[in-house]
C-alpha cells in the first residue's frame, strides 16, 4: 500500500520557524520547487529573498525587520542608525536596516525590500565583529548603542545625524575603550578628547 503524499498544511505546519529556507523544504517534500510554486500561488508562502520564505499560513503576522535581516544572512546583526534608533539614541526612524555581516556578498545589488523598508548588508572586518557588543533581543542580533555609533562611521565615514543624536545616553567609557579597537580614521572622525 503507498503512503499518501503529505498535505501542503501539514508540510507548513512541521515548519517551526516563520522563516525557512528552500533546503528546510527540501527535507520534507522531494520537489520543494514545485511546493514553493504552488504554496505561493495560494499565498500560504511569501518569497522574502532568494531561497529565503514566510511561512503565512501558520505564521499570520510578517517577521520583523530586524528578523528576516540577521536570517537571510548569517552570522549577521543589525547596527547603524536602525540600532540607535532602537536604542533611543537616534530619534528619527531610518528607512534603511543595516545589518553587518562577514559575507562578502553586500551592496546595493543585495538590498533587500521589506515591510516599505530596505534592508542593506554591510561587511566589516571580522576584528571588528565583536560577540560582547552584540545583543540577542528576543532572536534579533542587535548592536550596543556605542557599537551601532562606532560601525556608523567606520562605514559612512561620519556620525550619522550628528544634531540628532542623544549623546548623553551613550556610555563615554565604553565608547573609549571600543575606539582602541577600531581604526585612528574613526578616532579622529568622532573628535574624543583623550
Amino acid at each position: 500500500m503507498r503512503k499518501s503524499p503529505a498535505r501542503t498544511a501539514d508540510i507548513l505546519r512541521s515548519l517551526a520557524e516563520p522563516l525557512f529556507r528552500t533546503a528546510d523544504l527540501a527535507k520534507l517534500t522531494p520537489d520543494a520547487n514545485m511546493f514553493l510554486y504552488r504554496a505561493t500561488k495560494k499565498r500560504y508562502v511569501k518569497r522574502i529573498a532568494n531561497r529565503v520564505y514566510w511561512n503565512a499560513l501558520f505564521h499570520p503576522s510578517p517577521p520583523l525587520v530586524e528578523q528576516v535581516a540577521c536570517y537571510v544572512r548569517q552570522p549577521s546583526y543589525i547596527s547603524c542608525e536602525w540600532a540607535l534608533h532602537a536604542h533611543g539614541i537616534l530619534l528619527q526612524r531610518p528607512q534603511v536596516c543595516t545589518a553587518i555581516t562577514l559575507h562578502s556578498a553586500v551592496g546595493k545589488a543585495k538590498r533587500i525590500p521589506y515591510e516599505g523598508y530596505l534592508i542593506e548588508y554591510s561587511r566589516i572586518t571580522e576584528r571588528l565583529y565583536l560577540l560582547e557588543e552584540i545583543q540577542n533581543q528576543d532572536g534579533i542580533l542587535m548592536a550596543t548603542p556605542e557599537k551601532a555609533l562606532l560601525d556608523a562611521v567606520y562605514l559612512r565615514r561620519q556620525a550619522p545625524f550628528q544634531d540628532e543624536l542623544e549623546w548623553e545616553d551613550l556610555d563615554k567609557t565604553k565608547l573609549e575603550m571600543l575606539l582602541a579597537v577600531y581604526p585612528p580614521r574613526v578616532r579622529i572622525r568622532m573628535e574624543l578628547k583623550e
